[in-house]
């Protein structure tokens, strides 16, 4: 019995390095993304399929995620707002926050004293200011935040977002 491997083998290797190179460019805006990948790698559907899910297993891709390009769509207030959490509470208060609605990421990160007490991280994006300040008055008010020191941090600039890189462009 062959192992799953040795199909791997058998697909054309020009084949996955195209693919690798389209992933970089996201996948297209169709029902059956995949299908059209096929067509401009030279794979079948499934054979892209089984490709990107054994990259998956292998980590060389982490995960397959959106990059909403927030400015273009009118999101030119976006605040990150940081909290200083007690470390007993900083698990429980992410979730909560993490599902608030108008909160796009929520993320835990060490701080570093003694410049940066900081540990708990979460993002809002909005039209205007006074909107996410309000959002951000809610949140505070809705869990009981009063206490607790942060700081808002709003974007001034807009980065280059992309998605993962698979192939060197040296």
């Amino acid at each position: 019995m062959d192992s799953p491997d040795s199909d791997a083998t058998k697909v054309s290797a020009w084949g996955l390095l195209r693919l690798r190179q389209q992933l970089e460019q996201g996948l297209p805006l169709v029902p059956r993304p995949y299908r059209v990948l096929a067509e401009r790698t030279g794979l079948s559907e499934q054979e892209v399929m089984d490709a990107i899910s054994q990259w998956q297993s292998n980590g060389l891709i982490k995960r397959l995620g959106l990059v909403v390009k927030h400015r273009t769509l009118g999101y030119t207030a976006n605040a990150m707002v940081v909290w200083d959490i007690p470390d007993e509470q900083v698990q429980a208060l992410g979730k909560a926050m993490a599902d608030v609605p108008f909160i796009t990421l929520c993320y835990q990160r060490p701080r570093r004293l003694p410049d940066w007490p900081y540990n708990l991280f979460c993002m809002i994006h909005g039209t205007n200011r006074e909107r996410v300040l309000a959002q951000l008055d809610s949140l505070i008010a809705g869990h009981n935040l009063q206490h607790i020191q942060y700081a808002v941090l709003f974007s001034n600039k807009a980065y280059r977002q992309r998605g993962g890189r698979y192939v060197s462009h040296d």
